[in-house]
């Protein structure tokens, strides 16, 4: 089977393909969009892409396009702790260094440690944290430094001077499991955090009390939910859809209705599944 993921190789995405897919085919992808191509044109059967970050928040791309492609669906959700390690050639000397390179998130995410420890040393932004370290790796004339993870530095033989500079010690990222079915993925090896629903609504019109409205289905059902968030139609100010978790086991009477109830109101409802949430390590 094909697993396509947001790339390069020794990114965050792929540890957490591996462990997802241990025994499959993994396709690295440039970006997110290729991912969902992937999918929903048969390149892949399924993909792994990032959905949020502790620290950073929700990767707005992947909402995007779960919402753009309607074919997609959520099989299964993982979260893994994220460690960020400063990491250069192996020739070069940490007292050297005059760049430091990184995917922009995990320079925020260690913007803390970089200022103090390496306040006054410029960063540059890359696609990914394995391109900034393999960058590092191929040019060893370069006094430059890489922000990136443990199997990056063993995949492209650097060194790591400083291990663990992530400023908050609770940065995990969210990602999930997208294909065109619903419900098929299980992994027995992996530990079960919870189990959840999510969903995409869209209001038929923009009128006072709306999203009251369609939180209250959830409401007086008692239905927890674990994420609400709001995402621009690119239609007009003002003109949103909604990514809704919801958590609990699928069950046909108090999740059905809510659908339906959500639906007598006109409001569009793209059901993206009901799915199990792991826990990877780092």
């Amino acid at each position: 089977m094909k697993i396509a993921f947001l790339g390069p190789h020794a990114s965050f995405t792929q540890l957490a393909a591996t462990q997802l897919f241990p025994d499959e085919d993994l396709l690295p992808q440039a970006n997110i969009l290729d991912c969902f191509h992937a999918v929903s044109q048969g390149e892949a059967e399924k993909a792994v892409v990032p959905l949020e970050n502790s620290i950073e928040g929700t990767v707005s791309m992947t909402l995007d396009y779960l919402y753009k492609t309607p074919s997609v669906k959520i099989e299964a959700e993982a979260v893994m702790p994220i460690a960020h390690h400063l990491m250069i050639h192996p020739e070069n000397n940490v007292e050297d260094i005059e760049r430091i390179h990184s995917h922009p998130q995990a320079l925020a995410q260690s913007f803390h440690f970089l200022d103090t420890h390496y306040k006054g040393v410029p960063r540059q932004d890359f696609s990914s944290t394995a391109a900034a370290a393999k960058y590092v790796s191929e040019n060893k004339d370069l006094k430059i430094a890489a922000v990136a993870n443990q199997f990056a530095a063993n995949l492209y033989g650097l060194k790591i001077v400083n291990r663990n500079i992530q400023d908050f010690e609770q940065n995990h990222t969210r990602f999930i499991v997208i294909s065109k079915e619903q419900n098929t993925y299980r992994n027995d090896s992996l530990q079960v955090l919870g189990e959840k629903s999510g969903m995409l609504i869209n209001l038929p019109e923009d009128h006072p009390g709306g999203l009251h409205q369609v939180l209250s289905v959830f409401a007086w059902r008692k239905m927890n939910l674990s994420k609400i968030e709001s995402r621009t139609l690119k239609t007009g100010l003002g003109n949103y859809f909604f990514f809704i978790n919801v958590e609990g086991p699928w069950n046909d009477v108090l999740h059905g209705n809510a659908l339906l109830e959500l639906q007598s109101m006109n409001a569009e409802v793209d059901f993206l599944g009901n799915y199990k949430e792991y826990l990877l390590q780092s």
